[in-house]
């Protein structure tokens, strides 16, 4: 029997014949589920591949009215496409939507879409604009909305723009927009996209935070004065680094109304990076649910009273890099391979996970891909010799050089970092912490000469390289360039068969090990917390907090 997209289209016969194999272990079972509902499987028909049944969806159901606290910092707004914290959008979720969302189990599910279809070669999607949405200002949502905010993800000219990096495979490197005639608009509910080459990540990318959907008449500059969007709520306030206020808007039919928005009222509040604050929130009753809480503090704060912890598995990271291209007393220090290969060797990331994050977690390679991507294949872990790291430093000439390294004042964050600093010292070379007020730190995150920055799951390993690792993205804090990466890593993204793929990667996984391009040395197992009776609040793999599925329990 044929297995069949929402559409009713016969899913491609190559993701038909993994399905098989696909369902013998844990690892692949998450990455066909990730590929099939990207191609445009239900999550019913993804599992019936595999011969399982889809785990049954929670009740949407809920008490109407009242008000929900959430513990987060509250970061000032910006143009979607230049979101670099999953905080900024937790709040914009209220009114700003995506096409497509992402769920815990690894499936895509359709939002803004109603649903989508990729050919057999990965070169052609198809999406379907649901049908009776409306903005908030009473204007019709249509394909030529889908089709701008497309545009608009392709435009290299706005820097800090990370959305050109998911779609890099629809931009003219000539003219650094969309390619001619790549995005077209069928009708007033289809848009198809035409590639020149395959590329199985636009789904995927399509979900993540920097994609939310805007108005025509969107301006970052009035975007809280004038909020309009198709989600259930409207900004109230906004006042960075204290509270975020979302109010319901009543005056608006929202297109999933019955399935959510909830709540009358849902406020974030901002008590700085100390955990600590967080669990006397909690235990004071000031809030009704936390962020993401990681150490002791997300055992204490699970033990109160009232309060459950809510846990997932995830390829949520800390990298702790050099940046190739910064200039330091006006030298690139970190450009010379030599430098950031003494760096590697002279640290042992078990000892960066137990130090920095108390054990929490599971060590990590310094290619950032792991267990639970579908590329992934075990290499090792990078040589650990603080002998060699001090030759290799001295033969570069920088061993009276001081590194230091920037983080914010958080728990883990600052305990790795310290412990990456202590293990240097150890080695013999000369290197200090400098910790950096968070404001000061989220503005100018990918731009230090030495720091540690926390990056967030994705789906797909190969999503996380074309964002963080190939050459000249917004997001390649690294400042690393390596044009034989690059076309493995093209190669990779068009590559549909999950065992071939898993080949190509592997080859880049040992490319960025030896290049030494960042100590990337756990995945983080991550916490949360909400109070008994709240419901839609648990700990999303990638840190999305989602308004209009907040409620509380009739």
């Amino acid at each position: 029997m044929p297995f069949l997209t929402r559409t009713g289209s016969v899913l491609p016969k190559s993701l038909q014949r993994q399905a098989h194999s696909a369902g013998k272990d844990t690892v692949s079972r998450r990455e066909f589920l990730a590929l099939a509902s990207a191609f445009g499987a239900t999550g019913s028909t993804a599992y019936a591949m595999l011969g399982l049944t889809a785990p049954a969806q929670a009740s949407q159901g809920g008490q109407t009215g009242g008000t929900i606290r959430i513990q987060q910092e509250v970061r000032a707004l910006k143009d979607p496409r230049l979101f670099d914290w999953p905080q900024i959008a937790n709040f914009t979720r209220g009114w700003l939507e995506n096409l497509v969302t992402y769920e815990n189990d690894g499936t895509f599910r359709p939002a803004l879409l109603e649903s989508w279809e990729i050919s057999e070669d990965a070169k052609t999607y198809t999406l379907n604009v649901r049908k009776g949405v409306h903005w908030n200002n009473g204007d019709a949502f249509t394909a030529a909305d889908v089709a701008r905010n497309i545009v608009g993800w392709c435009d290299r000219d706005v820097s800090g723009n990370s959305m050109a990096g998911r779609f890099a495979t629809l931009i003219d490197p000539a003219t650094n927009q969309a390619r001619q005639g790549a995005i077209e608009v069928v009708d007033d509910h289809t848009v198809r996209l035409h590639l020149p080459k395959a590329d199985v990540s636009l789904i995927p990318g399509m979900s993540d935070y920097p994609a939310a959907i805007v108005h025509e008449s969107f301006d970052p500059k009035t975007m809280l004065e004038n909020p309009i969007g198709t989600g259930p709520y409207l900004p109230e306030s906004l006042e960075v680094g204290t509270r975020g206020v979302l109010m319901k808007n009543i005056a608006h039919d929202w297109w999933n109304a019955g399935n959510g928005a909830w709540m009358d009222r849902i406020e974030f509040i901002d008590f700085g990076t100390d955990a600590a604050a967080w669990a006397v929130a909690a235990k004071a009753g000031d809030i009704d649910m936390t962020y993401s809480v990681d150490g002791e503090f997300a055992d204490l704060i699970g033990s109160l009273d009232g309060w459950i912890k809510n846990e997932v598995i995830s390829m949520a990271t800390v990298v702790v890099r050099p940046n190739q291209l910064a200039k330091v007393d006006g030298k690139t220090p970190f450009a010379d391979r030599r430098v950031r290969q003494a760096i590697s060797l002279a640290v042992d990331n078990e000892i960066l996970l137990e130090l920095g994050n108390n054990g929490k977690g599971q060590v990590a390679e310094n290619h950032h891909i792991g267990p639970a991507h579908p590329e992934y294949t075990n290499i090792g872990q990078p040589e650990y010799d603080p002998v060699a790291a001090r030759a290799l430093l001295k033969d570069a000439e920088m061993d009276t050089f001081e590194m230091v390294i920037h983080t914010i004042d958080d728990v883990w964050r600052k305990n790795t970092t310290d412990a990456v600093v202590a293990q240097l010292r150890d080695a013999g070379f000369q290197a200090r912490t400098s910790v950096v007020p968070g404001s000061e730190y989220w503005a100018n995150w990918n731009t230090y000469p030495f720091s540690t920055t926390d990056w967030n799951h994705r789906p797909l390993g190969v999503q996380i390289w074309a964002l963080a690792y190939r050459s000249g993205e917004a997001w390649n804090e690294f400042g690393y360039a390596n044009p034989a990466f690059d076309v493995l890593l093209d190669e990779a993204l068009g590559t549909l068969d999950i065992a071939k793929r898993r080949a190509l990667v592997a080859k880049g996984e040992r490319i960025l090990q030896e290049d030494a391009v960042t100590i990337q040395p756990y995945w983080r197992a991550l916490a949360n917390h909400t109070v008994e009776g709240l419901s839609g609040g648990a700990h999303h793999i990638s840190f999305e907090i989602r308004p209009a599925e907040l409620r509380w329990s009739n």
